[in-house]
């Protein structure tokens, strides 16, 4: 496969300059940033938290890829996407923006830094809403990035629920688990409220308990690579990465990370084509 066409995806719990500097943040604006560089074609996403600022930050309303409604728990929430630009690093951000979810003032904790009760809903909207604006845009990614637990849901919607769509059915998913640990678990009906055609009740058994580890578990589950994106993480979900056996790249620092993440890209992206090979 020739580097100028592959596709990659990136879907980010949190972009700098949009929300301010942290681990996760800075991986969503230089690495897509790096990875373009490289001859890379991207796209990158994040929540359009009500926290950042819209007027300083130049986002607008793509009227033509907005209107859509995405039903969560058997509820219609319009879909909105808006778009940004990071001159700098000739790099546009789509941001996924709903009333009901993200019009609020606060990211993922609320002011008393308490985790917000439909956490499990926005997440699963984040992730929905990608894919569909993906759709919309016609771009068929190879390769799905996803940064920060309120991504979980992206790997299993692509590899179940999107599987037969023709943009989604080659994708191959790499899965960043950080030192972004929630204490408090998602709602008990989670499970339920991300079954969809396609997903089935076995899929997401893992998740009856919707626990932190437990979702870390479930987007591994349906990756095809994982990634450690913090130098220290969950001790029972790095347990379950070692146990799986996928293909693994442990935590990077330093300048050349960029290189070292585009080579863990084309070994994920070879290692599917040696197998079709095998296959003939």
């Amino acid at each position: 496969m020739k580097e100028k066409h592959v596709k990659i995806l990136f879907i980010s719990q949190e972009i700098f300059p949009y929300l301010p500097e942290s681990e996760i943040s800075k991986i969503g604006r230089y690495l897509p940033q790096g990875i373009q560089e490289r001859g890379r074609e991207i796209r990158t996403f994040m929540p359009r938290y009500g926290c950042v600022n819209e007027r300083r930050n130049q986002l607008h309303e793509v009227i033509r890829l907005s209107g859509m409604n995405l039903v969560i728990d058997d509820t219609d929430h319009p879909l909105i996407i808006k778009v940004a630009s990071i001159q700098s690093a000739r790099m546009q951000v789509y941001f996924i923006d709903n009333e009901d979810y993200f019009q609020r003032k606060f990211t993922l904790v609320d002011d008393q830094g308490q985790t917000f009760d439909d956490n499990d809903e926005r997440a699963i909207f984040f992730s929905k809403g990608v894919l569909e604006t993906v759709k919309k845009l016609r771009w068929s990614p190879d390769i799905v990035h996803c940064h920060g637990w309120i991504t979980a849901f992206a790997p299993l919607l692509v590899k179940k629920a999107y599987a037969d769509d023709p943009l989604f059915a080659k994708a191959k998913v790499i899965y960043s688990v950080y030192n972004d640990d929630f204490s408090k678990p998602f709602d008990t009906n989670a499970r339920k409220k991300i079954l969809m055609e396609g997903i089935s009740k076995k899929d997401v058994e893992i998740i009856r308990e919707p626990t932190y580890e437990n979702l870390m578990k479930l987007a591994i589950n349906f990756s095809d690579g994982v990634v450690q994106g913090s130098s220290t993480i969950n001790n029972q979900v790095l347990e379950y990465i070692n146990s799986v056996k996928k293909p693994f790249l442990a935590y990077q620092e330093g300048e050349n990370y960029i290189d070292i993440y585009n080579e863990f890209y084309d070994q994920i992206l070879n290692d599917d084509s040696n197998a079709a090979k095998k296959k003939k």
